[in-house]
């Protein structure tokens, strides 16, 4: 068992360190540049290395158990009430090391070169609709300000280069050529999201973790691999109940007096894993999909007495605890009626 305990309070170019034994005993406090923290913890004896998960702390959690140290990680959340009085630093880096040292806390796992390159071509694409998403927005209000309205969404995109191109157009040449411009813009961002969209789906055939997933209706390679790139070891969960509170797909309790408050749902834990999985459950209960479920089934029950979005998210919590079986047990997914009726 390591004797020393290390909080890091990390910034882009000076480390605040706090060194203390297991016991609480501060042994020193320092502020040391880049290069002066990566010399400093490889003269350390192998220590327990604490940072808060934050930006750049899964490489420096690499980069310290590279050279013999223990490392975890911590919730900016479960430090913040250890910080006595004024916030600094030198305050953070003790606050880390006190967090540490409580035996309920819980941590987070680093993430590997992997997940962080899934994660970042995830989030690169997920920038592209987003900004396709401004321009189109841009051009509607645009074309808008000049009598001509055209109802939110792409499918309408065409209608739009249509009206800008037409000989007949009653815009200005100025203002046709701006929504030419923005015409322009989002062509080029489709075919980058398309891109990523191949490269995306690439990356969850070649995981057998990620076809697994896939084989639970819903759930498609963007949430296979955001399952992937985000998502915790499975196995740090007791059950999958655990896992669908992380998500924040559980009830925010505001329970007093042995009396339950049940509020919204938490909205806790990796935002983009919760909005795929909401997404992939409003796709079983809308359209076609809708008139296959069976009235007797436990959705057909719920959209009878519950609004589809409310429905959605509490099939989105069963999926969840699904996706953490399939995961710790190995096992693709299993219809629950047709394993009920075997």
């Amino acid at each position: 068992m390591k004797n020393m305990m290390i909080g890091v309070d990390l910034a882009k170019r000076v480390f605040q360190v706090h060194g203390a034994l297991m016991t609480g005993e501060v042994q020193f406090r320092k502020k040391l540049s880049r290069a002066q923290f990566r010399v400093f913890m490889a003269k350390r004896e192998p220590s327990l290395v604490i940072f808060e998960a934050c930006g750049s702390a899964s490489y420096w959690a690499r980069e310290m158990e590279a050279i013999g140290h223990e490392v975890k990680l911590i919730a900016p959340q479960y430090v913040r009430p250890f910080v006595k009085r004024q916030k600094n630093d030198a305050a953070d880096a003790e606050a880390i090391a006190i967090a540490a040292r409580q035996p309920e806390m819980r941590f987070v796992a680093p993430k590997s070169i992997n997940q962080q390159a899934r994660a970042a071509l995830f989030r690169g694409r997920e920038r592209l609709v987003r900004q396709r998403s401004e321009d189109v927005n841009a051009l509607r209000s645009i074309l808008y300000e000049h009598g001509h309205v055209f109802p939110v969404g792409l499918g309408h995109l065409k209608r739009m280069e249509a009206l800008v191109d037409g000989e007949t157009c009653d815009l200005s040449t100025m203002i046709r050529e701006e929504c030419r411009d923005l015409l322009a813009q989002i062509a080029e961002k489709t075919e980058r999201i398309a891109t990523r969209d191949k490269k995306l789906k690439e990356l969850a055939a070649q995981s057998d973790k990620a076809r697994r997933l896939q084989t639970m209706p819903g759930v498609g390679p963007l949430t296979a691999l955001a399952i992937e790139a985000f998502g915790p070891d499975m196995t740090q969960f007791k059950k999958g109940r655990e896992f669908a509170a992380w998500l924040g797909l559980v009830p925010q309790q505001h329970s007093s007096g042995g009396k339950e408050r049940l509020g919204r749902i938490t909205k806790a834990g990796q935002a983009d894993i919760r909005r795929l999985l909401i997404i992939g459950a409003m796709t079983r209960i809308m359209g076609h999909a809708r008139r296959k479920i069976p009235a007797e089934s436990w959705i057909g029950k719920m959209l009878v007495r519950k609004p589809k979005m409310l429905v959605a998210i509490a099939l989105a919590n069963k999926m969840a605890r699904q996706i953490w079986a399939m995961l710790t047990k190995n096992e693709d997914y299993r219809d629950p009626v047709l394993a009920a009726a075997a």
